[in-house]
């Protein structure tokens, strides 16, 4: 993840007006005689208004300032200020006058210390507005952020939240500040934080505060967080590489029984658009010893159609297990009515679930449901959980978008299938435009 900038500090100098000219008492034509007083007269009367002494403006003119700077006389603008702080008394707004000259002036020296001190200095003088103020500090947050001064970064970020009342504009760069400053336990609870709160108003989450979680996952080692992030990452933005690390991740589980191997690939063939050519194979061989060769033919023809089979070493080994599919599948088309009688008369519902899904495979869905459920109703399965499981998917594949949810919701398990039918389900609720 790139450390992204902010936008560049002399934008948001020059926004907040740094070249304003500072109002000033008296003139610089004065006679001699009248020097000490009118400069009396004008300290005090600078204590109560927004002036500036004629000894001051005459160092900080702009129309003397401006081409200085222009010049990259630095140096020269430098040595007004210094001698303008060494002023007697003072006043509130003459310091502001200074300050202001000194962030342009860090600005355009890159002296980040001299910039941050003075913008840090305007924002307490109690002479700007509420705007000017706001604008100020989300200057200041972001000339520490820019410079990698994480903690400052922070500090000024959640204040400008606090005195503005708007949480929301500089949210990502508070976030990323925890993160790139390790505070990865501070990052990962504030995101979460915002995450259950976008879930509970039905807000989509931004792909970048995902990609953060997820990041925080993986550098703190901490998998739950890693697979969280990713979760929500195919929920909101399924992708290709998503599905596959999410579900990568998952069989990576201490928990996780390798007979879902299949399921896995049941749930990658139908959420991705191309798998690597050994899944297709594996899909199939694995479709095959389970007893449903019309599933493992679907594996190698589309395979075989993106054109990842077929090719390469393992050419002959792709050609072999398609004509052991095609051969299968052909035989199971011609006599799967035949075992509808026998698996009714078993003593449980396993047969009347398996040739359920069997038909599933052929796309005679509504077949294949109401089988899988008498086998459910009959009872004495080995694993029932597996059976509803089975059923959700076969409603999702069916397109019964609702009649999916409302089983899979009900699957339970902590060996990958939960896992399984939770992904189903992001699977059925995907974005229409991630929809094949």
């Amino acid at each position: 993840m790139s450390k992204s900038r902010i936008a560049r500090i002399s934008l948001l100098l020059a926004a907040i007006g740094l070249n304003a000219a500072p109002a000033f008492i008296g003139t610089a034509h004065a006679q001699e005689k009248d020097k000490a007083a009118a400069a009396a007269a004008a300290a005090a009367e600078a204590a109560k208004q927004d002036t500036v002494r004629p000894d001051l403006f005459k160092l900080v003119d702009p129309a003397v300032i401006k081409p200085l700077m222009d010049a990259k006389n630095y140096a020269e603008v430098e040595s007004r200020i210094k001698q303008g702080e060494a002023l007697p008394t003072l006043t509130v707004y003459e310091s502001f006058v200074l300050n202001r000259l000194r962030v342009a002036l860090g600005s355009a020296t890159n002296n980040q210390p001299m910039m941050t001190a003075g913008l840090a200095a305007v924002i307490e003088s109690g002479k700007l507005s509420e705007k000017e103020r706001g604008d100020f500090m989300q200057a200041l947050a972001t000339t520490y952020y820019n410079n990698k001064d994480y903690t400052n970064a922070i500090v000024w970020f959640n204040r400008y939240a606090k005195e503005s009342g708007d949480l929301t504009k500089n949210r990502q760069h508070v976030l990323r500040s925890y993160y790139f400053n390790n505070d990865f336990a501070t990052a990962k609870a504030e995101l979460q934080k915002d995450l259950a709160a976008k879930q509970q108003s039905n807000t989509a989450p931004s792909m970048e505060e995902l990609q953060l979680l997820a990041n925080i996952g993986a550098k703190s080692k901490d998998p739950a967080t890693y697979l969280l992030a990713m979760e929500n990452l195919v929920k909101y933005y399924p992708t290709d590489d998503y599905w596959l690390d999410l579900l990568s991740r998952t069989q990576g589980k201490a928990t996780y029984s390798t007979r879902f191997a299949l399921d896995v690939f049941r749930l990658e063939k139908a959420a991705v658009s191309k798998m690597a050519p050994e899944e297709y194979t594996e899909m199939a061989e694995l479709a095959l010893l389970a007893g449903f060769p019309t599933e493992a033919k679907k594996a190698m023809d589309a395979g075989y159609s993106l054109g990842v089979l077929g090719t390469g070493p393992n050419a002959d080994k792709h050609r072999k297990v398609r004509d052991q599919a095609n051969r299968q599948a052909a035989d199971d088309s011609k006599n799967i009515a035949t075992g509808e009688a026998s698996a009714k008369k078993s003593k449980d519902g396993t047969g009347l679930v398996n040739l359920g899904y069997a038909y599933v495979t052929m796309e005679q869905f509504d077949k294949g449901i109401e089988l899988i459920q008498q086998g459910i109703a009959k009872g004495g399965l080995k694993n029932a959980e597996d059976a509803k499981l089975r059923l959700g998917v076969s409603y999702a594949l069916a397109g019964k978008k609702d009649e999916a949810i409302k089983t899979l919701e009900t699957v339970t398990g902590t060996d990958g299938r939960n896992d399984l039918a939770r992904y189903w389900i992001l699977w059925v609720n995907r974005p229409a435009a991630a929809a094949k």
